[in-house]
């Protein structure tokens, strides 16, 4: 018979793993190129030395003079908070109950609702990898109703909770429901009337603004610290940043790939750019009668390749968007791998108060670093078009 404590011994022994290694690996193309590491964890934060530079003591000499002074390695000390990634799951007592005598159904059910956490949660770390730690998922321009337009609708699913903020930083609208996702005309449907006056508001993941790891978004702003660090100060955390609108070319590409290594001795191995790009680049491969070769990532993933340079296009790069990254720079530091919140007796599924259901909830206190901001680049308002260099333009007029 199926009881409660059948029920938590699954999620423990049978879900958690298997969930664990889906997020870990499958999530996102990118994610699979980060190292994963428990060190430079300290409590609550995530502290860590970050070398830059060269060793100073070199020099050359006569063959009699005294050898060159010992100046060490130069570092500066990150400092960031763990970043706090719940995944909750719900299942009625009604439901529980129903399949008591069916292990099937009982098995079923289980696995729908895992199914539908795994989905929900890697949506959620790929959209926060490209994001900038604020939550921040678009800007509502317009609203009429329940219908929001947004200057960018790819951080939005069917299913999403979200907050409305406006300007000046309060709370307009509290868990609003996205019922529907308009990827045309850049609109949203959600569940509860919205009302922009003026200024437009942004909307962030319900309860999360300000609260998700430092993805790339925080990397390449304009925000004068990171990770405790005025960048006034230390200039090797701005990266290469290129927003000039041009065409999608191997030049273009090759000339942040250059700037990058000549000037921060950084190899880059992973290009992540936008759907439009990648059509774009595979448009310039073709009017160059040249074909894209393909490579497979960890986790499955396929991509085109740039010189051996896997290149993933990923729903949460921006129109006209390419990142080009050295992947051995970025770190997840984790404090414990996923989770279970455990209460009393080690039990996870508690009952979701006045409410005839149980709830467990998946946990991972996370931070992603990357050690060298000046190793990365990103290339903004790339157009959508390539000129086809065979097309030749003749002048039929006669004087």
């Amino acid at each position: 018979m199926v009881t409660l404590q059948n029920a938590e011994n699954a999620l423990k022994t049978v879900y958690l793993g298997v969930v664990a290694n889906q997020l870990n690996v499958s999530a996102n193309p990118l994610l699979t190129q980060i190292r994963r590491t428990n060190k430079d964890v300290w409590g609550k934060e995530v502290i860590k030395l970050a070398p830059f530079g060269i060793n100073g003591g070199i020099g050359a000499g006569e063959e009699n003079s005294l050898l060159p002074e010992a100046f060490g390695n130069n570092y500066a000390q990150f400092k960031t908070d763990l970043k706090n990634l719940y995944g909750k799951i719900e299942i009625t007592d009604k439901a529980i109950r129903a399949s008591a005598n069916n292990i099937g159904a009982f098995v079923n059910l289980l696995a729908d609702e895992m199914e539908g956490l795994v989905k929900a949660s890697t949506f959620n770390l790929g959209r926060m990898l490209y994001g900038d730690g604020t939550g921040a998922l678009a800007k509502a321009t317009a609203a009429e109703g329940k219908v929001i337009t947004c200057d960018k609708v790819n951080n939005f699913i069917e299913g999403m909770v979200v907050d409305f903020y406006t300007k000046e930083g309060a709370k307009s609208v509290s868990q609003a429901r996205v019922k529907a996702v308009d990827r045309l005309n850049k609109q949203i449907t959600v569940d509860k009337d919205v009302t922009i006056e003026s200024d437009p508001m942004t909307v962030y993941v319900q309860g999360s603004k300000d609260l998700e790891i430092t993805g790339l978004g925080a990397i390449f702003s304009n925000s004068e610290t990171l990770y405790g660090l005025k960048r006034a100060d230390y200039k090797w955390l701005t990266p290469y940043s290129s927003n000039v609108p041009t065409e999608i070319s191997d030049s273009l590409i090759q000339t942040a790939i250059d700037f990058l290594e000549e000037n921060a001795d950084s190899k880059i191995n992973f290009i992540s750019c936008s759907s439009d790009v990648r059509r774009a680049y595979q448009a310039y491969l073709t009017a160059y009668r040249a074909n894209a070769e393909i490579v497979e990532l960890e986790g499955g993933f396929k991509a085109i390749s740039y010189n051996g340079i896997p290149m993933v296009n990923d729903r949460f790069v921006d129109e006209g968007t390419m990142y080009l990254l050295n992947t051995n720079d970025f770190v997840l530091h984790e404090l414990c791998d996923w989770k279970w919140i455990e209460g009393e007796n080690g039990s996870i599924l508690k009952q979701v108060a006045n409410h005839p259901a149980y709830s467990a909830t998946l946990v991972k206190y996370a931070e992603l670093v990357c050690d060298k901001p000046s190793g990365q680049a990103k290339i903004s308002a790339i157009k959508s078009t390539v000129s086809n260099p065979f097309q030749v333009t003749v002048n039929c007029n006669h004087e």
